[in-house]
């Protein structure tokens, strides 16, 4: 039987893949999945990371691996030359096993020997590429690692559907595992998210894009050039308003 998830077309021409557990696509189909990892997560990242030479990068959550070839491509095609591990965690073994015959971008062709590394061993290795893919629950993972990160893709389905991947707590754990001058990037623009980031001492940038819609940048330490959001501002003008917390959606 084909395990194969069913093919979604998105406007940037790129396919992505809906999942009935959650009831969402993996990507924006508006936006599309190539665009969305490459403007909302990794140019960005990789940009204010330039200056290091060795990048740990934790991918939350693997599905589909779009965050991790973009990555992989970019840094190619930009000649940009760095050691990279990135650690990523995703739950859907099934999904995992299918990506194999999963219609991906012809840009990522080069790279159709790492996926089919990670769909049957977990884990890539080269001279400057180490992936580990770690099946299992995102906030299981986080209790026991112990790496700090550069780079954060926190890429999980929305709030509304995977709540424990937004919440305050869960971030929190996330802000331990940074790096002091770390950043994460995420799609999610909204005000709970963003204040469960900021109670957590996150700074908070709004990022523009000119092939998708605008995204969330958050940082450890203040960034110069980019547009951060008045938090104080925005919560004034919203008293009423909570980030998530793990004992309100148990």
């Amino acid at each position: 039987m084909d395990k194969s998830p069913a093919l979604v077309k998105c406007q940037d021409g790129s396919f992505t893949a809906y999942s009935s557990e959650f009831g969402e696509h993996y990507h924006s189909t508006k936006d599309g999945a190539l665009q969305e990892s490459l403007q909302k997560h990794v140019i960005p990242a990789l940009h204010i990371n330039r200056h290091k030479p060795k990048l740990f990068i934790l991918d939350i959550c693997f599905g589909l691996g779009y965050n991790t070839l973009a990555t992989l491509h970019y840094l190619h095609t930009n000649n940009i030359s760095k050691h990279i591990s990135i650690f990523s965690v995703e739950f859907d073994k099934k999904l995992i096993d299918s990506l194999t015959k999963f219609k991906y971008p012809k840009i990522f062709d080069k790279y159709k020997h790492i996926i089919d590394s990670l769909s049957t061993t977990g884990s890539y290795h080269s001279k400057t590429i180490d992936i580990q893919l770690h099946l299992v629950d995102a906030r299981e993972y986080l209790l026991t690692c112990k790496e700090k990160f550069d780079i954060i893709y926190q890429d999980a389905f929305s709030p509304a559907v995977n709540p424990a991947l937004w919440t305050y707590e869960y971030f929190t754990q996330l802000y331990h595992l940074l790096a002091k001058d770390g950043v994460l990037t995420t799609y999610s623009i909204s005000l709970p998210t963003r204040l469960a980031l900021y109670k957590n001492g996150f700074h908070i940038y709004l990022l523009k894009h000119q092939n998708c819609r605008s995204s969330t940048l958050a940082t450890t330490v203040p960034l110069q050039g980019y547009d951060e959001i008045n938090m104080q501002h925005k919560i004034s003008c919203n008293p009423q308003a909570e980030p998530l917390h793990d004992n309100a959606i148990i």
